[in-house]
């Protein structure tokens, strides 16, 4: 039978993601006019609340306002292997050699796992009160995670422990000519990171200013997941593995009150008594063992939230001199942890009121603008994250290669004096090393994105912005060996993304 060992636990990777609000999800598109040229960190502009707050100082005095939503649309697909080397070379390599092949898996033993993340409502604004010198900004946006994504399917890590059963029921003489399993399987994850910037600028000369702020940062996160109805063909027959081993269980159970029953009618045969009470034994140990086999078949479900709260200081220096803006800012890591509110844990491991780490990469940026005519300009900057220094779960971090590292440009013209188009686009180079900070929970990959939108004038203080852009993902191949209660694995993972981004916005001048 199928000992404890084996016990189907796969639910518990759902922990194992912890997908980052920040880390690899850090969000820079908290306004429409980035969504439309990136490179936004030498722009003087009422967006600089986030990308330029220093830059915000040079829009003269008054109220300024933008408010923007966006819709956004996500995939992430992994075609996930699974090779199992005790059954290469053996008269069952066909069959358990690569066992996704068993559960509609393709013809190289890969399977491929799609989750889609969507966000049709993603809303932030930015605001700023500037007197002669000195200046005061607000804005709000999710500065991380922002989606949640669904795996209808499950995926990989769910699958590779149930994988295994067809070859284990065979082991016990239990499988049928043509071994195969199923199971439902479901996936949610939502991740949100509320940022709340505030900040105060003050303006040098018509040269030099300054930017002193904090976000505050609230951290919310829902996980859902259930593994249901695993099943395996036995005899022939296709059944649901819980009940068949409850069926069995019980079976066991009573005939073991049947030999206790004969074993008391035998009061005059000592010989007798002791062979039905021999029987008896072995059927109620037999009974035990099938009921500690069905537990590893029983539906498992995770019901978890998330919460965590920190802070985040920043600073920034804008310098004007002709044609020519310059700029930067430093966004410090913000450490802290999540904890865990936990309803349901099947897994076992996203216990109540354990707390994660889960800080926030620092950010260091810088960006240049130059007006080539006084209708057209250039951009072009800079990002660079400090994601080795963010704590992690389970130490993530500590598998990078390198630090995060984006380059961005773009270029803005004044069509008319309404009307302005832009475009940009955007690299980002991830240090993924050989994989180990990804799992098919959280993962990312290094990229490229274009956008493109235009600003229109509707009236002489308030101005739409509407944009479009895409992410294009490398993909990115993890090839690792995983022990799945004793058995060696040999396991691949092939993860890609993609994303589409649709704004509008508004700006205003009081």
């Amino acid at each position: 039978m199928i000992k404890g060992k084996f016990a189907v636990l796969a639910a518990a990777v759902i922990a194992a993601g912890n997908v980052q609000a920040g880390g690899f999800l850090t969000n820079t598109n908290q306004n429409i006019s980035f969504n439309r040229n990136f490179a936004r960190d030498g722009v003087i502009a009422i967006d600089g609340v986030y990308s330029n707050p220093a830059g915000v100082a040079f829009l003269g005095k008054g109220f300024h306002l933008s408010l923007n939503v966006q819709n956004v649309y996500q995939t992430r697909t992994i075609v996930s292997g699974m090779n199992v080397p005790a059954f290469k070379g053996t008269p069952y390599e066909s069959v358990f050699y690569q066992p996704f092949k068993m559960n509609g898996g393709n013809d190289d033993g890969t399977k491929k796992f799609r989750g889609k993340a969507a966000v049709p409502v993603l809303p932030s604004f930015q605001a700023a009160l500037n007197y002669d010198n000195w200046g005061f900004q607000l804005g709000f946006a999710l500065n991380g995670g922002g989606g949640k994504a669904t795996f209808n399917d499950g995926l990989a890590s769910f699958e590779r422990v149930v994988a295994l059963v067809p070859a284990l029921l065979a082991q016990k003489g239990l499988a049928t000519d043509q071994p195969s399993y199923s199971l439902q399987s479901y996936m949610n994850g939502t991740q949100l990171d509320f940022g709340l910037q505030f900040g105060a600028t003050y303006k040098f000369n018509d040269h030099w200013a300054v930017y002193g702020g904090a976000r505050f940062n609230y951290i919310w996160n829902k996980y859902e997941g259930n593994i249901m109805n695993i099943s395996a063909p036995i005899a022939g027959e296709k059944v649901k593995l819980y009940d068949y081993f409850n069926t069995q269980a019980s079976t066991y159970s009573d005939m073991a009150f049947y030999y206790k029953m004969r074993a008391s009618e035998m009061a005059g045969d000592p010989a007798s008594q002791k062979t039905f009470l021999e029987q008896a034994a072995k059927c109620q140990a037999a009974s035990e063992q099938m009921n500690q086999a069905k537990e590893q078949f029983a539906d498992k479900y995770l019901d978890c939230h998330q919460y965590g709260w920190g802070i985040t200081p920043i600073i920034g220096v804008d310098y004007k001199t002709g044609k020519f803006n310059f700029a930067t800012r430093l966004e410090f890591t913000t450490h802290f942890n999540i904890e865990n509110h936990t309803k349901r844990d099947d897994t076992g491991l996203f216990t109540d009121g354990v707390n994660t780490p889960n800080d926030l990469p620092g950010l260091w940026s810088l960006g240049m603008q130059y007006s080539v005519r006084p209708n057209l300009r250039v951009m072009a900057s800079t990002h660079y994250f400090f994601d080795k220094n963010a704590r992690m779960a389970n130490g993530r971090q500590k598998h990078l290669s390198h630090n995060t590292r984006e380059y961005l440009a773009g270029v803005e013209w004044d069509i008319t004096k309404d009307i302005l188009v832009s475009c940009g686009g955007q690299i980002t180079d991830y240090g993924l090393g050989d994989g180990k900070a990804l799992s098919d929970m959280s993962f990312v990959t290094s990229s490229y994105s274009l956008g493109f939108g235009a600003k229109f004038s509707v009236t002489k203080r308030m101005k739409v912005n509407l944009a479009y852009f895409f992410t294009d993902y490398k993909h990115f191949k993890k090839n690792y060996e995983q022990d799945i209660q004793g058995v060696r694995v040999e396991c691949s993972d092939d993860f890609v993304r993609t994303n589409k981004v649709l704004g509008v916005g508004v700006d205003i001048d009081f």
